[in-house]
């Protein structure tokens, strides 16, 4: 697809990936729309990246509802859903309980669902579309203490398997894009970016990737894509 004036909605664009890619995005001509919970940061990271600011939560349905009405309003059309929010944190086994699973789960499955349930109407009448998920390797490898995060990607993975099978015939292309570790601010307590280390991936990585991917023609599409440091020792 052609960047220039396409219309793509990121959520959790504030910071990490979803920044990054915004910032990619816009620099080739695409007009961009962010989501985050934080209406402050929102605005402020919407005004440095000439995006348009959205603030939601993706768990609040009522949110993604006002998300694409917005949206909708602005653009008129929307050409890539890019499901990146999310969050994450490490619990051992016999420690877990039932709300730390829905508290995850409601963004990481429950919103992205919904957020491309809401897109996957708009581009069934528009006969074209594209859907980028942010999922994770550990989706294809759990580690210790990842019960609920890397099953939440993996749910993630086989949702965008599902939405591939169903939304090719529309000429809806459902991509994944699974990160390893990337220096954003994922998992820490204060939100705040970590420093870039040579020997790890930084968003700007997961930016061009997803930059790649929907560059390719539209007649052909990557189902999914790994990103791994080259060297992480």
């Amino acid at each position: 697809m052609k960047l220039e004036n396409a219309n793509i909605l990121i959520t959790g664009g504030t910071m990490g990936i979803g920044y990054a890619t915004a910032k990619l995005l816009i620099g080739n001509g695409a007009n961009v729309a962010i989501t985050g919970r934080d209406e402050k940061r929102t605005h402020k990271a919407a005004r440095d990246l000439g995006a348009m600011p959205i603030t939601a939560d993706v768990a609040n349905p009522e949110d993604v509802k006002r998300t694409f009405h917005l949206f909708m309003e602005e653009y008129g059309r929307l050409d890539v859903l890019i499901n990146n929010a999310g969050i994450g944190f490490s619990k051992a086994i016999d420690q877990l309980t039932l709300d730390d699973f829905e508290h995850i789960y409601r963004v990481n499955v429950f919103g992205a669902a919904m957020m491309a349930a809401k897109a996957a109407k708009i581009f069934k009448k528009q006969n074209y579309g594209n859907i980028i998920n942010i999922g994770s390797t550990a989706a294809l490898k759990g580690y210790e203490g990842g019960s609920i995060y890397a099953s939440s990607k993996a749910a993630l993975r086989s949702m965008t398997q599902s939405w591939q099978a169903e939304l090719r015939r529309y000429n809806v292309r459902v991509m994944l894009v699974n990160p390893s570790e990337v220096t954003t601010a994922f998992g820490q307590p204060d939100r705040q970016e970590r420093d870039d280390q040579p020997n790890k991936l930084r968003s700007e990585e997961i930016a061009w990737a997803i930059k790649s991917a929907l560059q390719m023609d539209n007649r052909g599409f990557v189902p999914e894509l790994t990103v791994w440091a080259t060297n992480p020792f």
